[in-house]
């Protein structure tokens, strides 16, 4: 009855239809046969049937020993039957039978003796393919010392994302005993950010069985908490031979070096494209603020989060620095640029306002000894080091300032100042690389500084000069109302020689001039005073405008690389009669009351300097209410715009003559002057009353 369920059991199991087989011994094929004691068989399984070949009809009753044993083994096989009957002993080995096709094939069995309730006395036999269970051996032992040696971790879960097992390997990754990871759910070993993400990817591929290969993570370890480490995942979804999903299995490569390579290359990269950025954006004006904010807009964020770009105030005003020592600094903060909203710009010194720094704070340490000062990271105790005040100190701790870099601006081995640096969104402390970096930076700007101030210095110098040169206010004239401005150029530029000039004469006359001599600087103010004097001298003379000219032509001569234009005008209030010269000057705008203003046809003439050219005298009728406007070439002429556009602008602003005469110079001043003029500017504007 028991043998006929069995077979019948495995019958069914084959039948069209069925599924495969889902168990290692189905893979294996393992067949059992029962003999009774005098050797019949009495049980015959289906897998026996496969290893055999002959059909439980055909082997039920017989003889094992003659129907699947060589005569040449029956002896052997005889005794092993009677001791494993007689002493209950179990044997197991290979040993070759006989295939109902006639074919000999080694199989290895493995016996037993059973009783039954009775106390009969059976022998089981349970046998597979030797070669096929080689392999199958062999296939384990493999997989097992792969996965023991392997490098690459991996695990084993359930369809639950339980740990069933995990290898040496992954115990190293993620520092967690083998023992640790076994019923837990993969989330709880985890040390990414993007978990849930893992997670559901991992459950996808349980669902659809498409592996999920060689995706990157990033994540701090319990082992190392204080490190980035990476790691390539994959998933694979476990089926049996049946196709029942088992679980998943995950490996993990940690690539961390390469991830740090690939890290520390683009950091390289970005930290190139930041000094190559640099040495466009830093130094784009001989402006000493705006470089110094130029400087901070590159350096936040990208190499700190908070900047303070501060110069000693010794350097701005060009005195000579004394030999460093212990004692306070006074700093003038240039610049302050944060990445984001934050407490620690109200620690630092706005920019324009001059502060006092001890000489045990950190940023005169670094002035004093012109070397970088670098806290990777700041504690209590270094805060007030930092900090002007203890209000300063109190704010840098609520901003969460946790890595300090201070480095000098150093020009031509002067110490100008400090660029300082803190860290507060930015986790990561400064470094050595950060010092190298942040001292290139400093240096291109320190140079950038160094031109900046000097050249304010001499433009200073220059304005000052001209403007003294220039007269302070028009005096009390007969029948003439005058107005005039001096506007020098932008701070791109240096200083001109433009000047204008109103000169009492006998008989209740006046004399105006403007002019502009070519150049700039002190030179081109200094040649501008002396040609002024000289005007002024010719003009006690009493002479023709055209005369004058001639006489200044000459002294121009005498004076190397100068060229210089000039208008000259003498206006007779009794006459009403204005006479003018022109040594290649702009025209001058007239503006008869009651009529469209228009510039005046004059002789261009030679510029002052060329020398042997005449000058001629052009008399202009100028009655009362009538408006004479002379300026120099700075306030009409641009880059980009042709001179007859500007000089049709200019009569535009000269529509309503009736203004008062320091409205109208303020209106041609700011409504022809754009903010990155290169020239200066000279504008005499005269009514008749």
């Amino acid at each position: 009855m028991t043998a006929e369920s069995t077979q019948s059991d495995g019958a069914r199991s084959h039948e069209p239809g069925s599924s495969r087989p889902t168990g290692l011994l189905d893979v294996l094929q393992v067949g059992a046969l029962v003999l009774d004691a005098e050797g019949r068989i009495v049980f015959w399984t289906p897998q026996a049937q496969e290893l055999i070949g002959y059909t439980a009809e055909e082997a039920l009753g017989k003889y094992a020993a003659r129907l699947i044993i060589h005569p040449e083994h029956m002896q052997a096989v005889t005794e092993l039957f009677a001791d494993v009957l007689a002493t209950g002993r179990s044997w197991a080995g290979a040993f070759p039978i006989r295939h109902k096709d006639g074919s000999t094939r080694l199989m290895e069995f493995r016996n037993m003796r059973l009783l039954d309730d009775l106390g009969d006395v059976y022998a089981l036999g349970i046998a597979a393919d030797h070669t096929l269970l080689q392999r199958v051996e062999t296939d384990l032992a493999l997989c097992e010392q792969l996965i023991s040696q392997s490098p690459i971790g991996l695990a084993l879960m359930d369809p639950d994302l339980r740990y069933l097992m995990v290898n040496p390997a992954l115990e190293r990754i993620d520092g967690i005993p083998a023992e640790d990871h076994v019923g837990r759910h993969l989330r709880e070993t985890l040390p990414f950010p993007d978990v849930d993400t893992v997670e559901s990817a991992l459950r996808q591929v349980l669902t659809t069985g498409t592996p999920l290969l060689d995706q990157y993570h990033v994540g701090r370890p319990p082992a190392d908490p204080d490190h980035e480490h990476a790691w390539s995942l994959s998933f694979y979804r476990l089926e049996d031979p049946g196709g029942r999903v088992l679980g998943a299995a995950a490996s993990v490569v940690d690539v961390t070096e390469r991830h740090r390579a690939a890290a520390e290359a683009d950091r390289a990269r970005r930290r190139l494209a930041l000094v190559a950025s640099a040495s466009t954006r830093v130094g784009t004006t001989l402006e000493v603020e705006q470089t110094a904010r130029e400087l901070a807009d590159i350096a936040a964020p990208e190499l700190a989060d908070v900047v303070a770009v501060d110069v000693l105030d010794s350097v701005l005003a060009c005195r000579r620095k004394r030999r460093p020592d212990s004692g306070p600094e006074f700093f003038r903060a240039l610049a302050l640029k944060a990445s984001h909203p934050t407490v620690a710009l109200r620690a630092a010194d706005p920019p324009g306002d001059l502060a006092t720094y001890d000489g045990d704070r950190l940023v005169t340490l670094c002035v004093h000894t012109g070397r970088p000062v670098l806290v990777r990271h700041v504690g209590e105790h270094d805060l007030p080091r930092i900090a002007r005040d203890a209000e300063g100190t109190a704010l840098l701790a609520q901003a969460g300032v946790h890595s300090y870099l201070a480095v000098p601006l150093i020009a031509h081995g002067e110490v100008l100042g400090a660029l300082d640096l803190k860290r507060t969104r930015n986790p990561l402390p400064f470094d050595d690389d950060d010092v190298v970096l942040a001292g290139e930076l400093a240096t291109r700007a320190a140079v950038a500084i160094d031109n900046a101030r000097w050249f304010q210095s001499v433009r200073n110098t220059a304005v000052t000069l001209q403007r003294s040169l220039l007269p302070e206010h028009p005096p009390h004239l007969s029948g003439l109302e005058v107005a005039s401005r001096y506007q020098p150029a932008q701070a791109t530029s240096e200083v001109g020689g433009d000047w204008y000039d109103v000169i009492p004469l006998a008989g209740d006359r006046t004399a105006l001039v403007v002019g502009d001599v070519m150049g700039n600087g002190i030179d081109a103010a200094a040649t501008m005073g002396r040609l002024r004097t000289a005007t002024c001298a010719y003009a006690d003379l009493d002479l023709d405008p055209g005369e004058v000219l001639q006489h200044l032509d000459k002294i121009t001569c005498d004076l190397e690389h100068y060229i210089v234009t000039c208008i000259y005008a003498v206006y007779d209030p009794h006459s009403r009669q204005c006479r003018i010269a022109n040594a290649g000057h702009m025209p001058p705008a007239l503006v008869h009351a009651g009529s469209a203003p228009s510039l005046l046809d004059l002789p261009p003439g030679a510029p002052l300097g060329v020398g042997g050219v005449p000058f001629e005298t052009t008399t202009v009728e100028l009655d009362a209410g009538d408006l004479l406007v002379l300026y120099t070439d700075g306030l009409v002429e641009t880059r980009l715009h042709p001179i007859d556009d500007r000089l049709n602008v200019l009569l535009t602003f000269l529509d309503e003559s009736g203004r008062p005469l320091e409205e109208i110079c303020d209106l041609l001043l700011y409504g022809l002057r754009n903010s990155d003029d290169h020239d200066d500017v000279a504008l005499l504007v005269a009514r008749a009353h």
